[in-house]
């Protein structure tokens, strides 16, 4: 590898109150080839006066800090000097984080804790493969979205939960949806065209942690027209319904005589992405064959290319988001390259072409 080939070095600025987390975050940051740790701030006005004088190319900021909280550093460093900020949150602070997406976080890991070895690990693995991700985001990209985060879709009266709105057949179709880093706004970019009055279900599976999803479903429920909750394991599906996999787990769609349902799988500690957008698609290709329709938005790494393919080869349609407008290309890049793409399209035109191909009841 030539000296121009080799990885540049991403400089990493730590902003947290709390030792423990400012060492933990340190310890893990330093494991990372190419990732170096030019300074811990420990709270804003300090994490201010960092930014201006290091210049890092990526934070990890805590929301919760005295003097100046995470918020309003966060908003600053978005209008004045945009970086790429990865929010380390607690899980009691779910709405917050979403409050932050919203400013222009990248992403956002789970509080460090003193305890057990097993969840520390797990906040290595998130970390690590974030800081890879945020390596290749496009900060650009990610501020030209906010604004589809930020609108609210008229909420019309949502169709009734009963029998006569359950998917008994496939006629519908099936929209499946799949997103990593950069998800949440694209996510709503695309539910926000689609009325109140669409009859297909959709299924999504957003790289998130658990706990996390659930407010996240509840947040798009208030925010765009169709009804948006949290799949739960033995539910049929609705039409006009948005079911959003749990966090930790995967979604699968089954089909019992004449009704389709939903079956969530825990996930294992082998899984490399969860929820898993390959396992959600490659079951909703199975269930509806050609009337299967697969979208896979911006995100880091592969997950959703397998899936696609199965769409695609029992003759379903397929979309992944254009460089033009993906925070990350990676997930869509790997889903062109297969071939496994029927239309590229950028974020605003997704959601009129799912118009142009769903199946009316």
């Amino acid at each position: 590898m030539t000296e121009e080939e080799k990885t540049p070095e991403l400089k990493a600025l730590i902003i947290d109150d709390s030792a423990f987390c400012r060492q933990t975050i340190k310890s893990i940051l330093e494991k990372i080839p190419n990732v170096k740790v030019i300074g811990i701030a420990m709270d804003g006005f300090d994490g201010m006066d960092k930014v201006l004088r290091l210049k890092p190319d990526i934070i990890t900021l805590d929301l919760e800090m005295p003097r100046m909280d995470g918020f309003t550093l966060l908003r600053w460093i978005m209008e004045k000097n945009p970086i790429p900020v990865i929010i380390v949150s607690s899980r009691g602070e779910r709405e917050t984080v979403f409050r932050a997406l919203e400013l222009g976080a990248a992403d956002f890991i789970a509080k460090p804790t003193k305890m057990p070895s097993k969840e520390m690990e797990e906040i290595e693995y998130d970390l690590v493969r974030k800081i890879s991700a945020v390596a290749a985001l496009r900060i650009d990209k990610l501020k030209r979205n906010l604004p589809f985060f930020q609108k609210k879709s008229p909420k019309s009266a949502p169709l009734a939960q009963d029998n006569a709105n359950k998917v008994e057949n496939t006629d519908t179709g099936i929209v499946a949806i799949g997103a990593s880093t950069g998800g949440p706004p694209a996510i709503q970019s695309v539910l926000a065209g689609l009325s109140a009055g669409f009859q297909a279900p959709i299924v999504i599976s957003q790289h998130m942690p658990f706990s996390f999803t659930k407010q996240f479903a509840e947040r798009l429920n208030k925010i765009v027209s169709l009804t948006v909750k949290e799949a739960e394991d033995g539910e049929s599906l609705r039409r006009g319904t948005v079911f959003v996999c749990p966090g930790g787990h995967h979604l699968q769609l089954s089909k019992s005589g004449s009704n389709i349902f939903i079956s969530i799988k825990k996930s294992t500690r082998d899984d490399r992405f969860v929820p898993s957008v390959d396992i959600m698609m490659a079951s909703a290709a199975r269930v509806y064959e050609e009337k299967a329709i697969g979208v896979v938005l911006t995100g880091m790494g592969n997950d959703g290319k397998a899936g696609m393919k199965e769409i695609k080869n029992r003759g379903g349609f397929t979309i992944a988001e254009s460089e033009e407008t993906a925070v990350i290309f990676g997930m869509p890049r790997e889903v062109i390259s297969a071939g496994a793409a029927d239309r590229v399209l950028p974020l605003q035109d997704i959601s009129s072409e799912i118009l142009k191909r769903i199946r009316r009841p």
